[in-house]
C-alpha cells in the first residue's frame, strides 16, 4: 500500500495551521475545557500528515509540538522569572527552549508515523492514535518524565470518563485521537457508507463510555464518611523561606487548625512547615498531642534530614491520630534538584531556588496511617504518575496530594494540575483531598468529581466529608500495561498483515 500524494499544502498554511492545531488540545485542558478542541486537533494533525513526506511530517510535527506545549506549558515562565528573578527575555528564552525541545517529540511521532505506521492497514484510522498513545506513554518515563498535556484529561467528566477505571487517562487519549482519525476520514471520503462505517466506531466507543460511567467498581467501606479539613495558608513564595516570617507562618497554621480539631483528617499542603522535620519538634509535638486527643490525624508536608545526614527530602507527614513519613520519589527538575548540578549551579538565580537539593525516596514505601485508614500520599508533581498513583492506590484506602502551585501564580498550570488529580480519582476509584498552598485546594470523590474547592490566593480553610472505599477499578489492579500493550500490538498485527500481504502478491 503507497500513501495518497494528491493533497498539497502551502507551507504557510502548514505554519500557522499546524501550531494552532497544537494549540487546540491546550484549548481542550483545563481551565478552557473545550474539550472538542482536542478531537479536532487530532482531526487536522492527521489531515496534515495524511500526504506528506517523512521530512516534512518532521516539521509539520515540531510546529504542532511547539503549539501545544508553547501554549499548555507557557506557566513555567512565571516560575523562572517571577520565582527565579530571571529577566523577562532570559526566562521568556528559557521557556521556549524548553517547548521547542518538548516540541521534538512531537517531531519524532510525526516522522516515525509516516515513515512507518501511516503506509500499514489501518495505519491512518488505528495507528495514528495507538503511536500517540505510546508517544504520550514515552513522555510518561523518558528523562524522569513530564507526562502533562494528555489529550484524556480533558474527557475527566465527559462520556468517554466512563473508561477511566478499566483504560486509565492513556485509553482516554486513545479514543479521542481515534475520534479524530475519524473524523478526518470520513471528511476525505465523503462517502455514505465509509462515513457510516466511522460513525459507528464513534458511536460505539462513545456510547460504550456512556453505559460505563455509572458503573460502581467500589463501594462503601462504612455509612459513615470521614471528616476532613484542608488548610490553605496562602504564604507568600517570597516569604515562604525567610527566617523572620518563620514564627507568624507557624503561628498562621496553630491558629487555623486549632477550630478544627475534632475532624478525623486535617491536611497542610506541601512543606507547609518551612523546617526540617526534626528541627520542627519544638512546634509538632505540642500540636501533634492537641490532635491526638482530639482524634484528629494531621497530615503537613515538611522537609525531611535524618540526623547526622546531608541527603535530605520533600516528605509528608501524619501527627496526632496516625502515624508515617513519606519521601517523595518523582522530584521535578530544577525545582526539587538540578540536572548538571555542577554545571548549573550560580548561573542565574532560578538554578539556586530554596530546597532545590532533595533526594528522591525509596519506591517501596508504606502507606501512612489516619483515622485508622491507609493513607496513599503524593506530593505536587506526583499525582501526574498514572501509574505510580495506581500502584499505591491498591493497598490505599483514601489518595491524599499536597503542592505548592504558588510557583506557577495565576496562570492555567493550578488548573491542569487539579484536573490531573480528578482524572486520578476517577481512574482508582478513590475519594482526592487536594491540599495546595494558595489554591486550588479540592475534595474530589471516587467519580473524578470536584465536591468542594477554594479560592485561588486566599487563606482559608476547606471542610467537608469524604468516604472511604473498598475494592480496586481494573485500572488500579493493572495498572496502564494492558492500554500500552494493545498499542504495540495493534500496530505490531499491522505490521504483519502488511508484510503478509506483500509476501503472498
Amino acid at each position: 500500500m503507497r500513501a495518497e500524494t494528491g493533497i498539497g499544502l502551502n507551507p504557510l498554511v502548514v505554519l500557522v495551521s499546524a501550531p494552532l492545531a497544537g494549540a487546540m488540545v491546550t484549548l481542550s485542558l483545563s481551565p478552557f475545557n473545550i474539550w472538542p478542541a482536542g478531537i479536532l486537533s487530532c482531526a487536522i494533525y492527521a489531515y496534515l500528515l495524511c500526504a506528506c513526506s517523512a521530512r516534512q511530517g518532521l516539521w509539520r510535527g515540531w510546529l504542532f509540538g511547539l503549539g501545544m506545549f508553547g501554549t499548555g506549558i507557557s506557566w513555567i515562565y512565571v516560575s523562572i522569572h517571577v520565582h527565579g528573578h530571571a529577566s523577562i527575555l532570559l526566562a521568556a528564552g528559557l521557556t521556549a527552549l524548553f517547548c521547542a525541545a518538548l516540541a521534538l517529540l512531537q517531531a519524532l511521532f510525526a516522522w516515525c508515523y509516516v515513515q512507518f505506521i501511516r503506509p500499514l492497514p489501518g495505519g491512518m484510522l488505528v495507528g495514528f492514535p495507538a503511536l500517540w498513545v505510546l508517544f504520550e506513554w514515552l513522555r510518561d518515563w523518558f528523562l524522569t518524565g513530564f507526562p502533562w498535556l494528555y489529550l484524556g484529561y480533558a474527557h475527566a467528566e465527559t462520556w468517554l470518563s466512563g473508561w477511566a477505571p478499566i483504560t486509565g487517562v492513556f485509553g482516554l487519549s486513545f479514543i479521542c485521537a481515534l475520534s479524530g482519525t475519524c473524523l478526518f476520514l470520513a471528511w476525505r471520503s465523503r462517502k455514505l457508507i465509509t462515513c457510516t462505517t466511522y460513525a459507528v466506531i464513534m458511536v460505539t466507543v462513545w456510547g460504550g463510555g456512556a453505559i460505563l460511567k455509572p458503573t460502581q467498581w467500589v463501594a462503601k467501606a462504612s455509612e459513615k464518611p470521614l471528616t476532613v479539613a484542608i488548610v490553605q495558608p496562602n504564604v507568600s513564595q517570597e516569604n515562604k523561606w525567610d527566617p523572620q516570617w518563620y514564627q507568624p507562618i507557624l503561628k498562621q497554621l496553630s491558629e487555623a487548625t486549632d477550630p478544627i480539631l475534632g475532624h478525623d483528617i486535617v491536611i497542610w499542603p506541601e512543606s507547609a512547615v518551612p523546617n526540617y522535620y526534626q528541627r520542627a519538634q519544638e512546634f509538632l509535638g505540642p500540636l501533634a498531642r492537641r490532635a491526638a486527643d482530639a482524634n484528629t490525624t494531621l497530615i503537613t508536608g515538611i522537609p525531611f534530614r535524618a540526623a547526622g545526614s546531608s541527603t535530605y527530602y520533600n516528605s509528608i507527614a501524619a501527627l496526632g491520630y496516625g502515624e508515617g513519613i513519606y519521601h517523595k520519589q518523582r522530584l521535578v527538575p530544577f525545582g526539587e534538584y538540578v540536572p548538571l548540578e555542577d554545571q548549573l549551579r550560580g548561573l542565574i538565580d532560578f538554578f539556586d531556588l530554596p530546597m532545590s537539593a532533595f533526594s528522591a525516596g525509596p519506591q517501596a514505601q508504606q502507606p501512612l496511617r489516619a483515622a485508622g485508614y491507609r493513607i496513599a500520599p503524593f506530593i505536587c508533581y506526583e499525582i501526574v504518575y498514572g501509574g505510580l498513583v495506581a500502584k499505591s492506590a491498591r493497598d490505599a484506602d483514601l489518595l491524599v496530594t499536597i503542592s505548592n502551585d504558588s510557583w506557577f501564580g495565576d496562570s492555567i498550570g493550578p488548573w491542569q494540575h487539579l484536573q490531573i488529580a480528578q482524572m486520578r480519582g476517577r481512574e482508582n476509584g478513590r475519594f482526592v483531598l487536594r491540599a495546595t498552598n494558595n489554591g486550588i485546594s479540592a475534595i474530589i470523590d471516587h467519580q473524578g468529581h470536584i465536591v468542594k474547592r477554594t479560592e485561588q490566593f486566599v487563606a482559608t480553610t476547606l471542610t467537608g466529608e469524604a468516604e472511604v472505599m473498598l475494592g480496586n477499578t481494573p485500572f488500579s489492579s493493572f495498572g496502564n500495561t494492558p492500554i500500552i500493550a494493545g498499542c504495540f500490538i495493534s500496530l505490531l498485527l499491522m505490521a504483519l498483515m502488511y508484510f503478509g500481504f506483500w509476501r503472498d502478491n
